[in-house]
């Protein structure tokens, strides 16, 4: 049969075609897409431990994707139950918290009073309006939080079967990634499949001892600094330190909020050098450490992929767009007609350097990864 030689024009739209049609299956999958892929990655993450209990410990696979699965729900449920214990701390302040925001309240009409002449009344007036308008959508707002709970409640739901799903079926799923192919790119599917499941599991654990190290950085910054709630506030400095770029600057201005409420302006000067300082470090030296750059994603495409996983799935979105842009690119960089999109996802070549080595003790080191 011979080949169709299609103009340029046509294979443009039917690319466009086929990105609406997959972005608009995305938005109306994303209750079962989103925790899957989501899944996904835990499963990997949980793979060697699931692995061990299998081969070392001779349990059957069922049993020991449970096991792995309950580890993993202790593990959250351990963080949430310290995160909760802080915030109960942060409510019994409120009436601190209330009473200096009350204050700043009055310095603000002060200030623009003198500023704009706009006397306090007129400034009254249109809080109350506004105020108003705000009660009479409030039964809105209330049918959006309570569906907000419930999605989440079913999102979790659905992403412990499915990575127990995944784990248990890990056979089964990569026979037909393998078989689904035709015989002479079995090799080269295996050896992507294999490379897809080291580099993501290396991001992971880098992305969570990453998270570990920038909470401990910014309790400690903020206890030095004597800022109230240090602990609080470092780990939801390491928390959002997850989503990159986007996620820092909220837990800055969670800070700075409740800095200012706590301690008044001159300390939240403190706590923004703070944060600058450890997101400087974080991002030059724990990032080559830690996570390493073996598959990098430029700033540019993955600043859009933030962008459009937010639109499409919200905070699920922009985490999940980092670890596959990267899965992508290992397959473009395999794929000899995709080779230029993998040229465009990653960064410049660079000429070879050596590894920075960080000397702690004469006997313990750090060296950067490749």
């Amino acid at each position: 049969m011979n080949n169709i030689s299609l103009p340029f024009y046509t294979k443009l739209a039917m690319v466009l075609f086929s990105i609406i049609c997959l972005g608009y299956l995305a938005i109306i999958g994303q209750t079962i897409l989103a925790p899957l892929l989501t899944s996904f990655l835990l499963a990997l993450l949980l793979l060697p431990l699931a692995n061990y209990m299998e081969h070392k410990l001779r349990f059957k696979r069922s049993i020991a994707s449970i096991i792995a699965v309950v580890i993993m729900i202790a593990f959250i449920s351990g963080i949430m139950y310290f995160l909760g214990n802080q915030l109960t701390d942060l409510w019994a302040d409120w009436p601190l918290l209330k009473k200096q925001a009350e204050t700043s309240f009055h310095d603000v009409q002060h200030w623009i009073s003198n500023t704009f002449h706009i006397n306090t009344k007129k400034q009254i007036d249109y809080l109350q309006n506004s105020a108003t308008s705000a009660l009479a959508t409030s039964a809105t707002v209330l049918g959006a939080t309570l569906l907000t709970v419930s999605s989440t409640l079913l999102f979790l739901s659905f992403l412990l079967l499915f990575t127990f799903f995944i784990l248990n079926y890990r056979r089964v799923l990569f026979s037909f990634l393998t078989s689904v192919f035709e015989e002479q790119h079995k090799e080269k599917v295996s050896e992507i499949v294999v490379r897809i499941q080291y580099i993501i599991k290396k991001y992971i654990t880098g992305l969570f001892l990453q998270m570990i190290i920038v909470t401990a950085m910014m309790v400690f910054v903020l206890w030095i600094l004597d800022v109230k709630y240090a602990i609080l506030l470092g780990l939801v400095a390491g928390i959002f330190n997850i989503i990159p770029y986007i996620g820092i600057f909220s837990a800055l201005l969670i800070s700075v909020l409740i800095t200012f409420a706590t301690a008044g302006a001159a300390k939240v000067l403190l706590v923004v050098v703070a944060f600058v300082g450890v997101h400087a470090l974080d991002g030059n030296v724990l990032m080559p450490l830690v996570v390493g750059s073996k598959v990098k994603i430029n700033a540019l495409f993955a600043f859009i992929g933030i962008v459009v996983g937010e639109m499409v799935w919200g905070i699920s979105g922009m985490f999940l767009c980092i670890p596959y842009l990267a899965m992508l690119k290992i397959i473009f960089d395999r794929v000899d007609p995709l080779k230029p999109w993998g040229i465009l996802l990653g960064g410049e070549d660079k000429p070879h350097k050596k590894r920075k080595i960080y000397h702690i003790t004469k006997t313990l080191k750090l060296e950067e990864k490749e």
